[in-house]
């Protein structure tokens, strides 16, 4: 199994931290888009590193356009030397047009095309092949040698993409390079529900599943002392509602029976009451989204729970905690 670390936006910073998770042993390093660009910190990380796979988890693709997003990869793929992954994902109705003021409709469908409109741009760059890509929501037909960057010697990056719904997770089966669980999924949801929907979106295109990636960023609750356990636990039951309370992730807590939990969650985000929303959270809700285990007993929790369906794994900690914590289970899941 594969381990990847969170690498921070600051600029100041990412590329030291990249350095350091390279020579922590972490097979990639991911930059989300929160606060910050994601693209940036990984054009910072490139240069001092030789080996770690640098990519986006996620970068929001309904805030840009194919054209741009062909551009970053390529850029980010070249000067990486072929480490470069895109990671995609759709966020969610509110914050594209009402954060990013752009258009929302059938995401499932527009992202599939927005995926094969950036892999048509970057296949008229790599062969010389005219331009012509004729979509319902996009439409690239102009290329001129002036902006045409040329062949990619390290080839296209790859393309993963984010997913909690059957379409979108279908889309990523029959069209990307891997699949990026979200942090709120149980086991139940992966094994039920995710994986027959990669696996009919496979089936349409004819990808098989050797060549596909599954990345999981998986919540773990741990500590040394009684203490820090329930400080720990604490902030991922909050993380966990924050999740909850969001309507597109409803069919989670569907699968369990817990459909009330979400309204409620819903509810209390709605009349801002964040603070209180984490004691929503009981204990069987908390350890069917996280591996609770002291330090030493994470990494056979991990595997015991998603060892035959994940390809890569992230741990999920929405606490402060001290780097040194993870690398016993660093060494223990990447030697399994």
């Amino acid at each position: 199994m594969k381990v990847d670390a969170p690498l921070p936006t600051d600029l100041d910073t990412a590329a030291e931290q990249a350095v350091s998770l390279e020579d922590a042993g972490y097979a990639g390093a991911w930059t989300a888009e929160i606060k910050n660009d994601p693209f940036l910190p990984l054009a910072l990380a490139t240069g001092p590193t030789r080996r770690i796979e640098l990519g986006t988890s996620i970068a929001v693709a309904f805030a840009r356009n194919p054209m741009l997003v062909a551009n970053i990869g390529h850029d980010l793929q070249r000067h990486s030397h072929g480490r470069f992954v895109l990671g995609l994902g759709s966020q969610v109705k509110a914050h594209v047009t009402r954060r990013f003021s752009m258009e929302w409709s059938r995401p499932a469908a527009r992202m599939r095309e927005f995926i094969a409109a950036t892999r048509a741009i970057w296949a008229s760059w790599q062969d010389g092949s005219r331009l012509d890509f004729r979509g319902d929501f996009y439409s690239h037909t102009l290329m001129t040698p002036m902006f045409d960057p040329g062949p990619n010697p390290y080839g296209t990056p790859k393309v993963f993409l984010a997913g909690v719904g059957e379409l979108m997770t279908e889309v990523a089966g029959e069209v990307c390079d891997g699949f990026f669980c979200h942090g709120f999924t149980t086991e139940r949801y992966l094994r039920e529900v995710t994986l027959p929907a990669l696996e009919r979106g496979r089936a349409r295109s004819g990808r098989r599943r050797e060549d596909f990636e599954i990345s999981g960023p998986a919540f773990v609750v741990t500590g040394t002392t009684e203490e820090e356990m329930a400080a720990s636990a604490a902030a991922t039951r909050s993380q966990i509602a924050f999740y909850g309370s969001t309507p597109a992730y409803r069919g989670v807590l569907d699968l369990h029976g817990w459909g009330e939990l979400g309204d409620e969650l819903h509810a209390m985000s709605k009349d801002g009451r964040w603070a209180e929303m984490g004691d929503a959270v009981d204990d069987e809700v908390l350890d069917a989204f996280a591996v609770v285990a002291e330090p030493s007993r994470l990494a056979a929790g991990l595997q015991e729970r998603y060892g035959d369906v994940i390809d890569r794994i992230m741990f999920y900690a929405p606490y402060r905690a001290d780097p040194d914590t993870w690398l016993p289970v660093l060494a223990e899941l990447s030697d399994g």
